[in-house]
This record gives structure tokens, C-alpha cells and sequence, in this order.
């Protein structure tokens, strides 16, 4: 060899070595990138979702001496939390600057001889009731105006019933005992006045025509069955239900016919070795949060039973001592407690969680509140007032109340429910993610139940039996199907294919019955054909005698539907489901879902599974076939084994595709986050979800971690998906790796 020659290999060795040392380097980079990637996107999703499994934190942040000598009866402050305002029972109204070390704003007085006073659960109103039988509601106000481009926020009175006194007691006998209850227009009523009768008094508002005053009508009924002692009462703001506690016993009427008031039941309502030591209502009065003085607050709510509804005790919670007060959220489930102690604790009934537990106050508070954005609490106690951050954002997102059965309001049972929003203020958050956990997983079934016989058997005959001519044209085919846009196939299914199926069902269960059946009598009949006839196609070709066998037997189950809905389902399979059957049928139903999202599975799992077993070393079937083994024999007992991680790997591959597919499921199902299993119903999926209440959510709102907890539930399915491929494929290749 000549030094020239040496010289060009030498440098085309060299050439080489250098090109492999960068497509090393460049796929090893490849890689980590692609793992940084996985890592960040993980992290972050942790990052977004890890406060809302934060627990409740309270600091102090001052205390000031109140105006006065008399607990107040209402104590709040306004929404920017800069104004704190204080009601008593004697009618003195004071405003206090929180900015300010309490610095005292403004005072009123209320004129009159007041005999007794009540505040109102769900809204800053105070009811003062006189000696001549009438009450004047009173709420505090605050006007916000910008003098000199200066925020500057003035309080006051106002009174939403007019300055007028409403007149409860058509006798004029003295007011004893109030309670009261708006829906915004009427005003009810509840007031024991004089030698211990109860009046129940509506005032239908209507706001008149020209002066757009609100005009009151008033209808006043006496109560019956009256416990002899009264010792606590309380309206719900929808005007339907009064509770009436004596003692450990309260009786519920149903007071929505103003008319036709009733006793519905006296339930005693204290818990096992305990006394009630006060009652109120939760947000939204659906519930009625009941505390003892041996430190249990249990919750009572309407629950239908034997086709009735009753108030049913539903959950209890253990405060740190004997409950004396109790104050509710504005706006959300939850409530703090004191205790005679001065024990503070905040729970949340939706996610049943006690969230805080300390030690704040001592032990004569006489007042407790919550701010309208439930991040400030206010205690009284010796004519002192104290203020506390709350830091409590996401108090409805626990472990229990995401993944477990939970009771909601007005539910007959525990159940798993996913539902976000709502059109009222009250609204109880239901942010289960079973339902949409399951919908996933249900979907994913029905697609790959659709896809994965299909794929295989089409991808072993196209490796194992089709002629490499026809091979060439179908491989490609299926293959490019995969660049179809799923928002296409999406939209088939919602406007094309689930009217099609809902018209044709008949037709569409004989498809999946004879189509089968035809093919396999196609084989068995192709059999008795003249030599001459089976010789006349080339090896490798049968599969195409097939395609006008499809084709009639498709047109034919199609055509035939109708007059087979007729004979047996009485002219409408939908009606016969749901009537006969007790099947429901939503239109976008699983079956819409299997179809279309397998078609889109099927380019996945039919080329990594052809590849799989085309790949099978051709020394293994000549092998099996030259040692007397059929094709058949050889396919099953040489050919599968070998391709198994292949084929496996596939299946897990459309698995995962499916799990994540988002435009399809969003596009041909119902998205209603149901637990139902059978075919003809809707679900909604985890990636449909997000993709559907992602642009609407809050930003750093409970609804807006809990869907970036929804994507980590996704992201973890995946990559457990894919785990558990990995290893099963992996223990196949080393167990047939030998053949």
C-alpha cells in the first residue's frame, strides 16, 4: 500500500471517529435536554400546586381599645380591611381605623327604647327591636371617593328597609327576643315579644314605579307549637326554614308560605355527651353548624330520604375546647371557632378539615368575626378589640375532598363530583378528581378496545402474510393517517358520526356483530372455491377479496337498521334503552369516543407493532416452517413470542396517546364528569377538562392549582404508563431474546 493510500485512510478513519463522537455527543445532549425538560415540567407543576395543600396560618397584627362599655353585638370591618366597625345591643354604632392604631372614626346612636337586638349570619345587618312592637334595620356602609386622587374611605349607616320602623307586632307589645332574614327584596321576621308568643312577620318588598323606592307589604302569622323557652332562633336567608333552639332540641319550620306555616320536626341535635352552646348558619344557609360545650360542631343539612326531605346530621368537627362562639366565611364553607377558653380554630366542611388550632385570645370573648375576604379575623374581649392575619386560601382543597366521597349540600349520599362553578355566590366547590380521573381511563378503554385488535391483526397480516408489493402501498397509508389533525377527526365525530350512530344504532351493532362473522365466512367458503379461482390471486393478495365484502355488509347492516329498530325496539333503540332497559343515552357517548379516538390510535399501534414483527429474523420462521410447522403455528408459537416487547410496547404506546388525547374527547363526548361505565354515556377526561376550564380559572385560585393538579395526575399516568411498558418490555425481549 502506497503512502498516499495510508495517508486516505488515516484521514478517513479519522473523519469517521469525528462524525461518531458528534452523533454521540449530539444524541447524549438530546437526551438530557429532553430528561431537564421532563424534570422542569414537574417541578413546576409541583410548584403551582403545592399551596393549596397549605394549612391555615394566623398572625396578630394589633390591638386596640373599643368606644363604650358593652360587647358589640356585630363586629366586622370592610373589604380593604382598613375600617373595622362595631354594633351593640344598646344601638351604639362605632367605626374604628384599623391604619390607625383604632383610631375612632364615627358614632351613632340609635334612637328609641331597644328591648332586644339580633345580627344576620350571611350579611353585616343589625334588627333592633323597640318597646311599641317594631324593629329598624341598620347595615354599616362605606363610600369610597379619590379627593385630590387620594383613596378616601367614609363610613356610615344605612338603612335597607327605610328610616321608617317596621311594624312586627300588630299589637305593639315589646320585642323580647329577634331574628331576621333578607333575600335581597323581603324581609322575614321572627320575634317573641311580650308573655312569650312568637310572631312571624314577612315583608314582600316591591320597588315602586316612579319613585324607585322599595315598598313593603307586610303579613304576620303566629307560630305554632312554640317550645315553652326559647333560647336561640335563626332564619335562612332563602326565607324558607326557622330554627328554634331550646335547650338541646330545635325545631324546624317550614316557613316559606307565610301562610301556611308548619312544624316540620324537633330534632335533638346535640352531640354525645354534650350541651348546644350556640348555633348558626354556614355560608349560604343550606347548613346549620352547631356547637357544644364539649367541643363538637356538628353540621345539619336537608337530605332527601324515603321521598322526603329531612335535616340530617352529616359530619362533626373537634374544636379544642368548649365551643362559646362561632363565625362563618363570607362567601365559603368554612368557620372559626372560640372557645370559653380562647382556644381559636378554622375548619372547612367541604374538604372536612380542621385547618388551624391556637391559643389567641383568653377566656371571655364575647365577639368573633371574619372579614369579607376571609384573610382577617376580628376578637373581642374586655373591651378590647384584636385583629389577625389569616392566611387561608385554598381551605376547600384537601386529600379527602379530591379524592374521597364527600357529602355535599342538598345531596342525598356521599359522592364523587366535579363541578367548578356555579351561577350563586353560595356556591359549595365540588373539585373531585375521581370522576374526570376515571373519564380518562374510561376512554382510553374504549379506544384502545376499538384500536388494538384491529392494529395487531392488521399489522401481523401485513408483516407476516401481505406480498412486500402490497405491503408498500398499505404500510404507508395507515401510517399517514397519523398526520391527520385530531380537531378533524374530532369534528366528524361530533357532527357526523354521533347523529349517524344515535339514528342508527340497530345498524351499528350488526356491523360489530357480522362484519366478523361475514369475514369469517368468507375464509371458510374461499376454501371450496375452484383451484383455478383461489391460483387467480397472488400470494400475498387475499386480504383484498375482503374489501367488497366490507363495503355490502356495511351498506346492508345500515340499510336493514330501520326495519330492525321496527321489529324490535318498537321504531326508536333509544326509547327502548332508557325506558326498557334503564340505559341512558347521551348522543357523544363512549361508543362515538371509541370509534373516533381509535382511528386515531391505530396509526401508532399498527406501525410500531408491524415493524415489531416484520422485524423477526427470518432464520426463526424458515426454521419453523422447514422443522413441519404450519404458518399458522409458526406465527403463534415463533413470530409472536419474538415480537412481543414490540407489540406490547405499542399497545402502551396508543394507551398513552389515548390517556392524553384532549380534541377528540372534547369535540365527540358530552364532557359531564360522570362514574358511569356503560357505552352509551358521555365522561370527561382529565386533558379535556383542562383544556376546557383552563381560559375561565382565576389565576393562583383554588380551581386554577387544582386543574395544574389535574395535568400532574396526567403527567404521572404517563409516566407510570410508560414505567410499567419499559419494564414488561424489557423482562420480554430478555425472555425470548435467546430464540
Amino acid at each position: 500500500m502506497s503512502t498516499q493510500t495510508q495517508t486516505m485512510a488515516l484521514t478517513g478513519s479519522r473523519k469517521r471517529w469525528l462524525k461518531d463522537r458528534a452523533a454521540r455527543m449530539g444524541v447524549t445532549a438530546g437526551g438530557i435536554i429532553v430528561l431537564v425538560a421532563l424534570l422542569l415540567i414537574f417541578f413546576y407543576l409541583l410548584y403551582v400546586v403545592k399551596p393549596i395543600f397549605n394549612g391555615a396560618k394566623v398572625t396578630p397584627a394589633g390591638e386596640f381599645a373599643l368606644a363604650g362599655d358593652k360587647a358589640p353585638l356585630l363586629l366586622g370591618v370592610e373589604e380593604q380591611n382598613e375600617q373595622a366597625f362595631t354594633f351593640s345591643a344598646l344601638g351604639d354604632i362605632h367605626f374604628y381605623s384599623l391604619r390607625q392604631n383604632g383610631a375612632l372614626l364615627a358614632s351613632e346612636s340609635v334612637p328609641g327604647n331597644i328591648t332586644t337586638a339580633a345580627a344576620n349570619d350571611g350579611k353585616p345587618m343589625v334588627a333592633y327591636g323597640f318597646d311599641n312592637g317594631t324593629i329598624r334595620v341598620l347595615a354599616p356602609k362605606f363610600d369610597v371617593s379619590y379627593p385630590d386622587n387620594v383613596r378616601t374611605i367614609t363610613p356610615g349607616i344605612t338603612q335597607p328597609f327605610g328610616a321608617a320602623p317596621l311594624q312586627v307586632d300588630e299589637q305593639g307589645r315589646a320585642l323580647e327576643r329577634l331574628s331576621f332574614a333578607t333575600n335581597g327584596e323581603d324581609l322575614l321576621t321572627a320575634a317573641v315579644v311580650a308573655g312569650g308568643d312568637m310572631v312571624l312577620t314577612r315583608f314582600a318588598g316591591k320597588e315602586n314605579f316612579l319613585t324607585g323606592e322599595l315598598e313593603l307589604t307586610p303579613t304576620q302569622v303566629a307560630i305554632p307549637g312554640l317550645p315553652a323557652r326559647v333560647d336561640q332562633m335563626l332564619v335562612t336567608p332563602n326565607l324558607r326554614f326557622m330554627f328554634v333552639r331550646s335547650g338541646n332540641e330545635v325545631s324546624v319550620y317550614d316557613v316559606r308560605n307565610i301562610n301556611q306555616v308548619r312544624l316540620r320536626s324537633v330534632i335533638s341535635m346535640n352531640a354525645p355527651g354534650g350541651n348546644i352552646s350556640t348555633m348558626i348558619l354556614l355560608a349560604g344557609g343550606n347548613s346549620l353548624l352547631v356547637g357544644n360545650d364539649n367541643g363538637v360542631v356538628s353540621q345539619w343539612f336537608e337530605v332527601a330520604k324515603d321521598g322526603k326531605r329531612e335535616f340530617t346530621f352529616i359530619r362533626e368537627f373537634e374544636a379544642a375546647g368548649p365551643v362559646a362562639q362561632i363565625a362563618n366565611e363570607i362567601n365559603r364553607k368554612g368557620f372559626v371557632t372560640v372557645s370559653t377558653r380562647g382556644d381559636i380554630d378554622i375548619f372547612h366542611t367541604t374538604g372536612d378539615s380542621h385547618l388551624f388550632s391556637d391559643t389567641l385570645a383568653g377566656a371571655n370573648v364575647s365577639s368573633l368575626a371574619l372579614s369579607p375576604r376571609n384573610n382577617l379575623l376580628l376578637l373581642e374581649q374586655n373591651n378590647r378589640l384584636a385583629f389577625f392575619e389569616v392566611e387561608n386560601e385554598h381551605p376547600e382543597v384537601t386529600w379527602k375532598a379530591l379524592w374521597t366521597k364527600v357529602w355535599y349540600e342538598g345531596y342525598p349520599e356521599p359522592q364523587y363530583v366535579w363541578q367548578s362553578t356555579s351561577g350563586s355566590s353560595d356556591f359549595e366547590a365540588k373539585l373531585s378528581l375521581v370522576p374526570i380521573s376515571f373519564g380518562t381511563l374510561k376512554a382510553a378503554f374504549y379506544a384502545l378496545l376499538f384500536a388494538v385488535p384491529i392494529a395487531i391483526a392488521g399489522a401481523v397480516y401485513t408483516a407476516y402474510f401481505m406480498s412486500p408489493g402490497l405491503r408498500k402501498v398499505v404500510k404507508p397509508t395507515v401510517e399517514i393517517m397519523e398526520a391527520l389533525p385530531t380537531v378533524i377527526l374530532g369534528f366528524l365525530a361530533g357532527l357526523w358520526l354521533a347523529p349517524l350512530i344515535e339514528t342508527h344504532l340497530p345498524g351499528v351493532v350488526l356491523v360489530l356483530v357480522l362484519m366478523p362473522a361475514a369475514m369469517l365466512l368468507t375464509a371458510f367458503g374461499w376454501r371450496f372455491l375452484p383451484k383455478r379461482l383461489r391460483n387467480a390471486v397472488p400470494e400475498g393478495w387475499h386480504s383484498l377479496v375482503l374489501l367488497p365484502v366490507v363495503v355490502l355488509v356495511g351498506w346492508a347492516c345500515f340499510a336493514f337498521s330501520p326495519a330492525v329498530e321496527n321489529l324490535l325496539f318498537g321504531g326508536d333503540a333509544r326509547s327502548f334503552l332508557t325506558n326498557e332497559l334503564g340505559v341512558g343515552f347521551d348522543q357523544r357517548n363512549s361508543l362515538v369516543v371509541g370509534i373516533a379516538m381509535g382511528f386515531a390510535v391505530i396509526p401508532t399501534i399498527f406501525s410500531i407493532a408491524e415493524d415489531a414483527v416484520f422485524s423477526v429474523p427470518r432464520h426463526l420462521t424458515n426454521g419453523s416452517l422447514a422443522l413441519g410447522a404450519t404458518s399458522w403455528q409458526t406465527l403463534t408459537r415463533v413470530v409472536m413470542l419474538t415480537a412481543s416487547p414490540g407489540i406490547f410496547s405499542a399497545v402502551m404506546m396508543g394507551l398513552g396517546r389515548a390517556v392524553g388525547e384532549t380534541m377528540i374527547v372534547l369535540m365527540a363526548t358530552g364532557n359531564t364528569p360522570v362514574m358511569d361505565l356503560s357505552i352509551f354515556n358521555g365522561m370527561r377526561t382529565l386533558a379535556a377538562n383542562i383544556a376546557v376550564e383552563m381560559p375561565e380559572a382565576e389565576v393562583n385560585s383554588s380551581h386554577y392549582r387544582v386543574l395544574f393538579l389535574a395535568a400532574f395526575v396526567l403527567f404521572v399516568f404517563t409516566f407510570l404508563f410508560n414505567t410499567i411498558a419499559e419494564f414488561v418490555r424489557q423482562r420480554l425481549r430478555d425472555k425470548y431474546s435467546s430464540m
